[in-house]
C-alpha cells in the first residue's frame, strides 16, 4: 500500500491534479465510498485533508466510521467542477492514525473541535485516476458529441509486485484529445 507521499513522489503531476480537483472549492470535498457490513456500498460526502505527507480524513462516529474500522477499503471521488465534468478518483485502504503527535498537529492546524467524537484516518493509495472531459464533457445537450476523456491512471507498484502473476506494476494511460482552449469560462484563466 502506497502512502500519499509515495504516490506523489512517483507521479507528482497526477497527484497535483488529484489535489486540485479535491480542493477546488477551498477545503477538500469528495464522496467517500465504504463497505457496509453486508458487503454493500455506502457513499458519504467528506472533507479529505491532503498534506505533503498524507491523505487524511476526520470521521465522526457514524456508519462510515464503523465501515472503515471494520473494513478499511475505500474509494474517494471528487465533487464535480461547475464548468466541466473533470473528475479525480482514489482507492485504497484507510487506517486509524494512532500517532498522537500527528493527530494533534492536524487537528490543531484544521481547528478540529476536541470535544467532538472523531477519529483521524489515513488513506493509502492503491489506485489514482484523473479524467479530463473538457467543457462539453458528458453533458447530454452538447452541440457536438463529447470527445473521449483524457484519462490518467496510476496503480501502486508495490501492490502489483506482491502478486507474482500480475500485469505490469504501474500503468499510465493517456488518451489525448484536442485542446479545449475555447472552453474557458469568461473571467477565468
Amino acid at each position: 500500500m502506497a502512502s500519499w507521499s509515495d504516490f506523489r513522489a512517483d507521479e507528482p503531476r497526477l497527484a497535483e491534479a488529484v489535489r486540485a480537483l479535491m480542493q477546488q472549492y477551498g477545503p477538500g470535498l469528495g464522496y467517500l465510498a465504504t463497505v457496509r457490513a453486508d458487503g454493500g456500498p455506502r457513499v458519504h460526502p467528506v472533507s479529505p485533508v491532503i498534506t505533503d505527507d498524507g491523505l487524511y480524513c476526520f470521521v465522526v462516529d457514524s456508519p462510515k466510521r464503523r465501515d472503515l474500522e471494520r473494513d478499511g477499503r475505500y474509494a474517494l471521488h471528487s465533487f464535480p467542477p461547475e464548468d466541466s465534468d473533470d473528475e479525480a478518483y482514489l482507492a485504497g485502504r484507510a487506517t486509524v492514525v494512532t500517532d498522537r503527535a500527528k493527530v494533534a498537529r492536524l487537528a490543531g492546524h484544521l481547528r478540529a473541535a476536541p470535544q467532538v467524537d472523531w477519529r483521524l484516518f489515513e488513506f493509502s493509495v492503491d489506485v489514482a485516476m484523473v479524467a479530463r472531459h473538457g467543457c462539453n464533457g458528458a453533458t447530454p445537450f452538447a452541440v457536438e458529441p463529447p470527445a473521449r476523456p483524457a484519462v490518467q491512471v496510476w496503480l501502486d507498484p508495490s501492490a502489483a509486485s506482491a502478486e507474482p502473476s500480475a500485469e505490469p506494476a504501474r500503468t499510465m494511460v493517456h488518451e489525448m484529445r484536442p485542446s479545449h482552449s475555447a472552453c474557458a469560462t469568461p473571467g477565468r484563466v
